[in-house]
């Protein structure tokens, strides 16, 4: 706490002195004449000598009155830190909350100065606030995670636990995409739970770099299989989902990496299914897929915007890797090009709410070996409508050929006539038709329910004849899905959701199998 300046006693005396010295100085040159003259000049000079004592008085307690007041400013600063230290270290919102009261109560009894003060007293008195203040905001700018280098990082990610129940058979129990036909060996249903499906993120957030934001974000989960040990199906393995990096204008973006597929950008609500987006391979195109993309927002209205997007992408045509270990190029990769896609929406906001239309296309050239040569292509709609304040509707709709890595044709590009790797087989490349719709109803800010329908549909005269029997999933013509759930949020940080699932698909020859599924779920955001 800075003191008011004030005048020190011995410059007085000092004065006093040389004042008295001119004094005598003129009396011995008046003589007696200028007696008179000389007791009203002392008299005077001891008057001012008494009124600056009692100023300097003055002074001394009012820097009294700030050195107590900087002491009980310091003493409820210990006290609030001490309160801080203990709480429990894992909980970060609490340390967050109890940060809060000592800052605003620092910083109003920082800012609080004597009535009276003057004006560089009060400056004083601001400029300590701030400070304080500043050192708080540091120290909580690196509360949550600390970063080797200077620039901000935050954590995130999801614990969720879902404990299931199937009826039929499921392709993957805890997360079924399909239904599979029975065998001696397979049960009715099944029961299990999991908390594979628990997600960590990352985010960074860089320095400027010719005018735009940087950033970059990570997530990961845990549904990148099973460790070969005892009980190990429900340890489950690390898996990269997203891996991206952003330059951000004020209406433009670059992004690179491996991200979500752009051109179809929304998806059913289900907390069921996070390690795949509910309705994979049954109407909902999707994919983790490496690219690098461009984005611009054109403002048309107030209350209206346009934003076109245009990219290139790993083409990736759906098929398994060919090896565990080493990369080998696979049809959409051994034709020499990315993959291309673009997409333009509209958007305007209604009560509150965005109102958006989107239409995208994508386009992959395929290398199946022996000059057999496929041009993979599609055309996507997307739309999101709210009705009303509670009310909203949303799905997405496609029309391909070959888009098995973006999941169209349950995941198929092609189909062949007998064995791939020979020659004499010939190929055809698989049409498919789907899309998805849901239905939200959002009661309270805590509660809500959705209901949503999927649907892909691959050509029956594009799987019959060129199926090559080396398994069931090689004869489907249509995976239909549907689900039905409630998400209930108590605080911002939990979820709570039950959800209700039927798997329908059916085969060339028109037999089907189908399965539910009843998944209980609970979930902390952290």
């Amino acid at each position: 706490m800075k003191q008011g300046n004030f005048f020190p006693v011995r410059v007085i005396v000092c004065i006093a002195a040389m004042v008295m010295l001119s004094a005598g100085t003129a009396w011995s040159q008046a003589g007696p004449a200028g007696d008179a003259s000389l007791s009203s000049a002392v008299h005077d000079l001891q008057q001012q000598v008494q009124e600056l004592r009692a100023a300097v008085s003055e002074m001394r307690s009012e820097a009294a009155q700030y050195r107590a007041e900087t002491a009980e400013l310091r003493r409820e600063l210990q006290q609030q830190r001490g309160k801080v230290a203990g709480n429990q270290p894992g909980s970060l919102y609490g340390a967050a909350s109890a940060v809060a009261p000592e800052t605003s109560s620092a910083a109003a009894t920082a800012t609080t100065a004597p009535a009276g003060s003057s004006l560089e007293q009060r400056v004083s008195v601001l400029e300590d606030s701030t400070q304080l203040l500043n050192s708080k905001v540091d120290d909580q700018y690196q509360t949550k995670v600390s970063s080797a280098s200077k620039y901000r990082v935050r954590l995130s990610g999801l614990a969720l636990l879902n404990v299931f129940s199937n009826r039929g058979v499921t392709d993957n129990q805890d997360i079924p995409t399909w239904a599979v036909p029975r065998t001696p060996f397979s049960a009715a249903g099944n029961f299990g739970a999991t908390l594979r499906q628990s997600e960590i993120g990352l985010e960074v957030f860089g320095p400027r770099l010719a005018g735009a934001r940087t950033s970059g974000n990570i997530q990961v989960d845990f549904a990148g299989g099973f460790p070969n040990t005892f009980n190990g199906s429900n340890f489950g393995l690390l898996r990269l989902r997203i891996a991206s990096m952003h330059l951000d204008w004020d209406h433009t973006s670059v992004v690179a990496g491996q991200d979500d597929v752009f051109i179809s950008p929304l998806s059913p609500t289900s907390f069921a299914s996070l390690a795949v987006p509910a309705f994979s391979y049954a109407g909902n195109l999707w994919g983790w897929i490496p690219q690098v993309r461009v984005e611009h927002h054109f403002d048309v209205a107030d209350n209206q915007h346009i934003t076109v997007q245009a990219g290139i992408l790993d083409n990736v045509t759906g098929e398994p890797p060919y090896d565990s270990y080493l990369r080998i190029p696979q049809a959409g990769e051994r034709s020499s090009q990315p993959a291309y896609a673009g997409r333009i929406a509209w958007t305007r906001d209604v009560a509150g709410q965005p109102l958006t239309v989107g239409g995208a296309t994508y386009y992959s050239r395929q290398d199946y070996g022996f000059h057999r040569h496929v041009d993979g292509w599609a055309g996507m709609a997307d739309v999101s409508v709210p009705v009303g304040q509670k009310l909203a509707l949303s799905g997405e709709f496609y029309r391909g050929v070959a888009i098995g890595g973006l999941g169209g044709g349950i995941g198929r590009s092609v189909t062949f006539s007998g064995d791939p790797t020979q020659p004499t087989s010939s190929i055809q490349p698989l049409r498919s038709i789907g899309g998805w719709g849901q239905l939200k109803l959002k009661a309270t800010p805590k509660l809500e329910f959705n209901g949503a329908v999927g649907l892909d549909n691959p050509f029956a005269e594009d799987v019959r004849g060129y199926s090559s029997a080396s398994s069931y999933l090689s004869s489907l013509v249509q995976n239909r899905s549907a689900l039905i759930n409630f998400i209930y949020r108590p605080r911002s940080n939990l979820l709570f959701s039950t959800e209700y699932r039927h798997l329908r698909t059916q085969e060339v020859d028109r037999e089907h199998w189908q399965a539910d599924q009843v998944n209980m779920i609970m979930g902390i955001l952290f």
